[in-house]
């Protein structure tokens, strides 16, 4: 089974799925975007995560969430939920209303 993370923005819910199992495991360390101050939080199966091998298979993961997040700066982190499954980061962003224009009489 492949190992798929999903990085959450601190304070919000989840837009897309969360990785496949009947628990999932809140990692203990968050990916900080360096230029300010926006947590996100990684989540991953809990088998998955108690596996031996995990730090090593979940590093090439959690460097490329890392650079999603650094990336996502750039548009005042509007994503709030990533999810990556090998080389190939999904970003789901919250679809926001169109404000309406004031009518005024």
């Amino acid at each position: 089974m492949n190992l798929k993370i999903a990085a959450i923005r601190s304070g919000t819910d989840p837009v897309g799925k969360l990785p496949t199992g009947a628990f999932h495991r809140w990692l203990d360390t968050p990916l900080n975007c360096p230029k300010c101050d926006v947590t996100y939080n990684l989540v991953v199966d809990w088998d998955q995560a108690a596996d031996r091998w995990f730090p090593e298979s979940s590093r090439p993961l959690i460097t490329l969430l890392r650079k999603a997040v650094f990336m996502g700066h750039s548009t005042d982190h509007r994503v709030t939920h990533f999810e990556t499954e090998g080389v190939i980061v999904k970003s789901f962003v919250v679809e926001t209303k169109a404000a309406l224009p004031d009518q005024t009489l």
